[in-house]
């Protein structure tokens, strides 16, 4: 998190990233001359969510989404990893149905409802859709980039949103003294917190109330946030550490909760937006939080979670990075060839200690070797991917 710099390149960061050959709202003549629209439903109901059929020929789909349940709803197409948003529809009111139109590439997919707008989503359901030979649009490339905008907004939003719930969860268990279980959520929740770090610090004031280290408080000002909870729930036995009193505790879930939900509203505003060269910026500045960081060991000085920030800032960089890879990929072929391989070598690299579901190696038992091995693809990543707005803007 400790990259200052980012706080300055992302100072106008706020909405957006797509994954390109994916267009929202494309019309249905959009997937090639005489193409057909394939038309598909979509239930949502407090536990599930239905669609009428898990394949669809590659060219425009329309998903016709009904809400059943006695809140707004949201439905969304993810890319393969889960995270990216190819397309998805907010605020969808029961009993009236909504439509989403996308123009989608052959490829491997998952749906997923989301009832009351927060939260993780249910009914995550793969969705394949098979090469019907068609030709998919993808526009001009004024539209590509406004689609970009659009879906990493949608992938900000979701994080956030799925942020605010998680929390809640942490910190009752905090609050009721259940440290072993708020240990055990602690690195797992600020996840979502860490693939949109930039975010955060493009508000000015919110990332240093959540996120700021206990060395970067400057002097007189109090520390508050997730780090301040860690060291409470790995008190340091060689400093004389007091604990805080119950009071204490509840002061500081309650500030972080404020905070959280400060970061929700401020995303979900109706002026939220982002400049194309931001989301480049994004994935630049993701990955000099790892460099300055998580990589040192700095950033989980109590709890030694650092590997789950890693690997969280790594998902938000590639999330960021393919929203407008191919764009780039038009103007420079060859840069994106090397981003592509070094993402992948360092995710390789990053999993032989573990993973976000099944938990990571603390990063006290890490060698010597080892975290030379993590910055030396850091580096190799970093390199090329800092070219990658010059590459985008050119």
């Amino acid at each position: 998190m400790r990259s200052r710099t980012a706080a300055v390149i992302l100072a106008a960061l706020m909405t957006a990233a797509t994954l390109t050959g994916c267009v929202a709202n494309a019309p249905a003549s959009g997937s090639g001359a005489g193409a057909a629209a394939t038309a598909l439903t979509v239930s949502s109901t407090t536990d599930a969510c239905t669609v009428s059929e898990s394949t669809a020929p590659s060219g425009t789909v329309v998903f016709t989404i009904t809400n059943t349940t006695d809140a707004a709803t949201e439905f969304y197409l993810l890319a393969d990893d889960g995270l990216r948003i190819v397309g998805e529809v907010e605020n969808i009111a029961p009993g009236a149905p909504r439509e989403l139109t996308l123009a989608i590439a052959p490829g491997d997919y998952y749906t997923v409802c989301k009832p009351g707008m927060t939260g993780d989503g249910i009914g995550k359901a793969v969705f394949t859709v098979t090469d019907s030979g068609a030709a998919v649009a993808t526009g001009d490339e004024a539209t590509r980039i406004e689609a970009a905008a659009t879906a990493y907004a949608a992938y900000v939003k979701d994080q956030v949103a799925q942020l605010v719930p998680a929390t809640q969860t942490f910190l009752a268990s905090y609050l009721a003294g259940d440290d072993a279980t708020a240990r055990s959520l602690y690195a797992t929740t600020r996840a979502s917190y860490e693939r949109i770090e930039p975010v955060a610090e493009s508000f000015g004031h919110l990332d240093p109330a959540v996120d700021f280290r206990e060395a970067d408080v400057p002097a007189g000002e109090e520390w508050t946030g997730w780090h301040r909870i860690e060291k409470d729930l790995w008190p340091p036995a060689d400093v004389g550490y007091v604990a805080l009193t119950a009071d204490q505790r509840s002061t500081y879930a309650q500030k972080l909760t404020s905070d959280t939900e400060a970061l929700y509203d401020a995303v979900h505003a109706e002026d939220y937006s982002v400049s194309i060269d931001a989301i480049s910026n994004g994935a630049i500045a993701l990955m000099d939080e790892v460099a300055s960081g998580k990589i040192t060991g700095e950033e989980e000085i109590w709890s030694h979670t650092d590997l789950w920030d890693f690997q969280a800032n790594l998902d938000g960089a590639r999330v960021a990075y393919e929203g407008v890879r191919d764009i780039v990929r038009d103007s420079d072929p060859k840069l994106v060839t090397q981003i592509d391989a070094e993402f992948a070598s360092l995710q390789a690299l990053l999993a032989t200690h573990g993973s976000l579901d099944s938990g990571f190696t603390s990063y006290t038992e890490l060698s010597t070797a080892d975290v030379k091995k993590l910055a030396d693809g850091i580096n190799a990543l970093s390199e090329p991917l800092s070219h990658l707005t010059a590459a985008l803007v050119s």
